[in-house]
């Protein structure tokens, strides 16, 4: 059997967030590593990786049959979440797109609405409009990460419960089972969004608008960081 690939720390979380035994679909797949990882490891006991672009779908099935993994793993073109529920899988992965497209993506699929799916997602932007869309349409947010690259990351990992939920504004933006958790990398992704809301604010100053809500976000920040 070939060697397990090395996942880079954001896939190595999301890989972490997997059910032993799940099914899963990566959705945006690019290479596929990571269900050749999970298949590899035997966490997962199959996969169907997706991806909306020829590139990416010629380069996982490229990598898929080099592994030998041909059987386990299926590969399609397709837009988003479309035509994967025939797959029945138990473990939803869309990582590395924005926010709102992965919101998108899951309101494009109601048969994500159910209690037994996970969605393992890692938006690279506005990840308080995806925790929003998730609670305000009965997604309950079980778990979630941050892992550090060249970049922050941060991985939300939900699943239906049918009740809406609401959280306070540093919340969205850094997760509350994060700020709960604290740590070095909490305090940095909290630096990147004061940084972030820092230069808004600056602007708004400029045009003469309003930006006590920035600041006062500022500071519900670094309390949430304990700065």
């Amino acid at each position: 059997m070939k060697e397990i690939p090395k996942l880079t720390p954001r896939l190595a979380a999301a890989a972490s967030f997997c059910r032993q035994g799940a099914f899963v679909a990566d959705i945006g797949t690019d290479h596929a590593y990571l269900p050749i990882a999970l298949c590899l490891s035997g966490r997962a006991r199959g996969a169907i990786a997706s991806d909306i672009n020829a590139g990416p779908v010629e380069r996982a099935e490229e990598n898929i049959k080099n592994y030998g993994l041909d059987g386990k793993i299926e590969v399609r073109r397709a837009d988003g979440l479309d035509g994967i529920e025939q797959f029945a899988p138990d473990d939803i992965m869309i990582l590395g797109m924005g926010g709102e497209l992965i919101a998108r993506i899951i309101s494009d699929a109601p048969w994500t609405k159910n209690k037994s799916i996970n969605l393992c997602l890692q938006p690279m932007t506005h990840p308080e409009y995806l925790r929003g869309f998730l609670l305000e349409n009965g997604y309950e947010i079980i778990d979630e990460a941050i892992a550090e690259e060249e970049k922050i990351y941060q991985i939300i990992l939900a699943r239906f419960s049918g009740e809406k939920q609401s959280l306070a504004p540093e919340e969205l933006l850094l997760g509350r089972i994060n700020i709960a958790r604290g740590g070095d990398a909490l305090v940095r992704l909290g630096e990147h969004w004061i940084s972030v809301i820092e230069r808004r604010a600056d602007g708004k100053r400029t045009s003469g608008t309003d930006v006590s809500e920035d600041t006062e976000l500022i500071q519900r920040i670094k309390i949430a960081i304990g700065r």
